[in-house]
Formats: structure tokens, C-alpha cells, sequence
């Protein structure tokens, strides 16, 4: 029995290491993940008790379409509820536009450093992936991203900040480009960390799907800013012409009754949302501040992560650093083999990374500068 043959091309993805397998590998009984963009607060505690009150009901189907939480998120972003699908966390959203608008040899623009999952969703319909450069500052080419445009082209993926750069194209820049995207090509925003962007140039993508244009999608999730990753909970926002056909291949029950329900309790704790968001500008001065004094180069974030240049030595680094109970992300998978990710924690999981790196970094010989 042969698998179909777009099988072949996908690298599969490989998430941030569970806590427990660290702990088993090396035999640690005390390990901080900072590799998964999580958010280090854990959920909401009304998402928690709203949880706890849907748990007698788990013998029930959930509502197919989502009804009540896409009347809820419309009512959040100001557009009509037609006008949202939600979906199996934001990568089953991607998984059912690219069911839905990719046939054999279809292009797809990505860029060459940014999320995987893109990719793999591509080659399951047996796309072809066209990927772009970043700049030379670690930001989507979007000049790059025209060029390559062709015939074929059905699809390109921007993804807004960009993840693992955690850099930002700018509304003129993005302006420029959708003044250049054809028709025939449906551009995806991946806005996954929107909550976290507190840049001024950062572009309302939403305005495009107002103002009619159907060739655009905007991605949002629940994972990171609302903190339920671990329920799957994502949403897109596009024209209903736009959505019939994914609704049309959408499994019939993708978003579970928790998740349903988790999503309506987040929206409303506005109280929780900006607890995160302090949290997190916070952490990332301390990041800044003790990668100065180390000497280390990165790039400054509008997301809950930090991409930081090691050099040569990153994977070793890497593999050091979870023998010390500290699990960050490798970005070898993203063509940066010489940099790290590490998701913004809490302060006592900052301190933790900062310290557990200064001295793998001392015992490999590499120069540290101290403050």
C-alpha cells in the first residue's frame, strides 16, 4: 500500500521538547520549558471555572459551526460573524486553505524563516513551495515575496510578526504589497502574536476583509496572549465567499465543546490579557538588558519570544542548556542554525535561562562580557 506521493517532501514538524521527556532523557526532576511561546501565566481563571462548569456536558456533540464563539469574536473585531471561521488551533485553519484552494503543482510563497507548519500543509495537497530571503534585518521581504508571484501562484503566507524573528512588516509596506497582489492569489496574515505588537506602524490588516477584498485572510489564535494552547483554539476572518469552500471540507466537529467554551471565557477577561502583556514587556527588558551585558546579539520583539545569534556553537548550546533543565527552541528547522528562540517566562524562569546560558556559554570558551 503506497501513501500518496506528497508525503514524501514533508519534514515533519517537530514542536519545543515536553518538560517530562527532558526530565526522562536526562534524568532532571526540575525543568522549565521556554521553548513553545506559551504563555507562562497558564489560562485565564475564568477560562478555568468555565471549563470546570462544561465538563457534565462532554457526553454532547459540540456546535459544528461555533456558532455562539464566532458571534463573540465578531463582536470583538467589529466585522459580521459570516465573516469568521474558527478552527483546530490557527494550523488547522491553515491546513483547510490549503485543502481548499491547492491542487497538484499549485505555488505557494512563504518565506525561507518562518513557520513550518506552512509547509507542511502545502505538500500534503502537493504544492509547490516557492520561499523568499528575509532582509537584511530579519524581516519578511515583501518586495521578494511579489517577485516571485507567477501563473500558478494561489497562495502566500505573511506571517505578521513573523515567527522565529519576531520582527514586523510595517502597514505602508504592507499596503505597497497587497497594491501588487493579484487577484488570483489568496494572502494569508498569520497574525498569531497580534496581541503582543506595541509597534506604531504595525498594520490593520482587518481593513483589507472591510473594504471587500477577496483575496484576503487575516489568522488569529487563542494559544499565546489568551493562554490555552493546550485546548487548540484558532479563528480566521476573511469574505464568506472566501470560506465556503473550507468550510466545505472542514471536519465536521473541529472545534471541541472546551475549546468552545474556553474561547468565549478569554474574550472576556480583558483583566487576564493585559496581566500577560505587562508580564511580558517586562520580561523582555530583562532579556535585553542581561543579553547586552553578555555580549550577545538578538532581535528586539513585538511577540512574547526572543531570537538570539550563538553562533556555530547554538546547537551545542541548545543540547547544554536542556542537560541544565532549560528548554529553548533550536532554529536549525528554520535555516537560523546559529540562533536560538527563547519564549519570554516568568521572572523567575528568565533569571533561570540567563543564568543557565552564561554558564554554558563561559564552560564552552565563548567570550561573555560582563557588566
Amino acid at each position: 500500500v503506497k501513501p500518496q506521493r506528497g508525503l514524501s517532501a514533508i519534514q515533519p514538524y517537530v514542536p519545543g521538547k515536553p518538560i517530562e521527556e527532558v526530565k526522562r532523557e536526562y534524568g532532571l526532576t526540575d525543568v522549565i520549558k521556554l521553548a513553545s511561546n506559551e504563555n507562562p501565566l497558564g489560562a485565564s481563571p475564568k477560562v478555568l471555572a468555565a471549563l470546570a462548569a462544561a465538563l457534565p456536558e462532554l457526553n454532547l456533540y459540540p456546535d459544528a459551526r461555533s456558532y455562539t464563539l464566532r458571534q463573540a469574536i465578531a463582536r470583538c473585531l467589529g466585522v459580521p460573524a459570516k465573516q469568521i471561521t474558527v478552527g483546530n488551533g490557527s494550523d488547522g485553519i491553515i491546513r483547510e486553505v490549503c485543502v481548499a484552494y491547492l491542487e497538484d503543482g499549485d505555488e505557494v510563497i512563504v518565506s525561507r524563516s518562518s513557520f513550518p507548519v506552512y509547509d507542511i500543509s502545502v505538500n500534503v495537497m502537493r504544492g509547490r513551495l516557492v520561499k523568499t530571503p528575509l532582509t537584511a534585518d530579519y524581516r519578511l521581504d515583501l518586495t521578494a515575496l511579489v517577485a516571485a508571484i507567477t501563473d500558478r501562484t494561489r497562495l502566500i503566507f505573511v506571517c505578521n510578526p513573523n515567527n522565529p524573528t519576531g520582527t514586523i512588516v510595517t502597514a505602508d509596506e504592507v499596503d505597497a504589497f497587497m497594491a501588487q497582489a493579484p487577484d488570483h492569489v489568496l494572502v494569508v496574515f498569520d497574525e498569531a502574536y497580534y496581541e503582543f505588537v506595541d509597534a506604531a506602524g504595525y498594520p490593520d490588516t482587518l481593513r483589507y476583509v472591510r473594504e471587500g477584498r477577496g483575496n484576503v485572510m487575516v489568522l488569529r489564535t487563542f494559544s499565546k496572549g489568551y493562554g490555552i494552547a493546550g485546548i487548540r483554539l484558532g479563528y480566521g476572518v476573511a469574505q464568506p465567499e472566501l470560506l465556503a469552500p473550507m468550510n466545505a471540507c472542514k471536519e465536521s466537529f473541529s472545534v471541541n465543546r472546551l475549546a468552545q467554551v474556553a474561547g468565549l471565557a478569554a474574550l472576556e477577561d480583558d483583566e487576564f490579557l493585559h496581566r500577560t502583556l505587562a508580564m511580558n514587556r517586562a520580561g523582555l527588558a530583562y532579556l535585553y538588558e542581561q543579553l547586552d551585558r553578555l555580549g550577545l546579539n538578538y532581535l528586539e520583539s513585538q511577540t512574547n519570544f526572543v531570537l538570539l545569534e550563538v553562533g556555530p556553537g547554538a546547537t551545542a548550546v541548545f543540547q547544554a542548556l536542556l542537560q541544565k533543565g532549560v528548554i529553548v527552541r533550536s532554529c536549525v528547522g528554520y535555516d537560523l542554525p546559529h540562533w536560538l528562540r527563547v519564549t519570554v517566562g516568568t521572572p523567575e524562569q528568565n533569571a533561570r535561562f540567563i543564568a543557565a546560558l552564561e554558564t554554558v556559554l563561559e564552560s564552552s570558551g565563548q567570550a561573555v562580557t560582563r557588566s
